[in-house]
């Protein structure tokens, strides 16, 4: 019995040899962290929302902890490159990643060999909900709620509305409302944001889908005029309803998409744990609360409520892209 207890207590301590077997180097690693600065990895370019998140959080968190947070951009392969780096690092809470539900959700179905399994690889610590994103049309449309937008397609031979990726949220939008309204709109995919807003401004496009924030380059300038929001309200924009408020009545329109923080798989429960209490401490942070406000995103959740969201809206994603039939690249 004395044996036993003191082979266990050696191994917590961290002295057991390089060959010590996962579940004794995480009970060290526990015990010690963190022991050195924390490598946050954004799977998308700086600059932009996810890069924003990243930095803020990360610069909050090092706070707390008394480490520096190193923030780094590897961005590629719809976020699937930094997340493959992750999910082959250290299982020790020193290596994070930062990214959005594509990445967690959607290239299961995007990409043949992502590099990495979801399921397997990857541990969701915590996520800021989105908001809806925005359904804007064109002033010379005339649109300014569902109804007008489904008349307007229906009088008009070629209606296009831009994206700003195959299997994103505005194609799928597209496809779900083509189904229930019998509509033949064509989505035009752009490589992003910025150039689909761009088409817009310029005639090119009737219609656009994207996040608020990014909407402000059209919306500012009189070019875009939103008639709904996808699945939540903006408060921004309170006035402005939703896609079910308006009749619409896909499963894809409860669903709002999420940024945020994840860890190799075998990374030890506890201090899962306690890196989502800091992401949820963050919220009450000013410079938080004014960032989430900027880009239109919800508090980040605790570890429970985030895994609860990305089980409930998994499926429903899944489903989308089903219907879309969409093929692995």
């Amino acid at each position: 019995m004395t044996n036993h207890f003191n082979r266990r207590h050696f191994l917590a301590a961290g002295s057991a040899a390089v060959a010590m077997p996962l579940i004794a180097r995480g009970a060290s690693a526990q015990g010690a962290w963190p022991s050195k600065q924390i490598r946050m990895v954004c799977s998308y370019p700086a600059g932009g929302q996810t890069d924003l998140l990243a930095r803020s959080f990360g610069e909050f968190i090092g706070k707390q902890i008394g480490q520096t947070v190193v923030v780094e951009n590897k961005a590629g392969a719809s976020g699937a490159i930094g997340t493959a780096e992750v999910a082959r690092a250290e299982p020790d809470g020193h290596t994070i990643l930062c990214s959005i539900s594509t990445t967690y959700v959607m290239n299961r179905v995007m990409l043949k060999t992502p590099g990495y399994d979801m399921d397997k690889d990857l541990s969701l610590v915590s996520v800021v909900p989105g908001a809806g994103l925005l359904l804007v049309a064109s002033p010379s449309s005339g649109v300014k709620s569902l109804e007008d937008f489904v008349a307007f397609a229906k009088k008009k031979d070629k209606v296009n509305f831009g994206t700003y990726s195959v299997g994103s949220a505005p194609h799928f939008t597209v496809n779900e409302l083509n189904k229930q309204y019998g509509l033949k709109i064509e989505p035009i995919h752009y490589r992003g944001e910025s150039p689909m807003w761009t088409g817009l401004a310029d005639g090119s496009l009737d219609f656009a889908m994207g996040s608020y924030t990014a909407a402000q380059s059209v919306l500012q300038s009189n070019r875009g005029v939103v008639f709904a929001v996808h699945s939540k309200k903006v408060d921004a924009i309170p006035d402005v309803k939703t896609l079910p408020e308006q009749g619409a009545t896909s499963k894809f329109f409860t669903v709002s998409g999420f940024s945020g923080w994840a860890v190799p798989k075998a990374t030890p429960q506890p201090i899962v744990d306690k890196l989502a209490a800091l992401f949820v401490q963050a919220n009450s942070d000013p410079k938080i609360k004014e960032v989430l406000k900027t880009v239109a995103l919800e508090p980040a959740l605790g570890f429970k409520e985030t895994n609860a969201l990305y089980q409930k809206e998994l499926p429903v994603w899944l489903e989308a892209a089903q219907a879309l039939g969409l093929q692995p690249a």
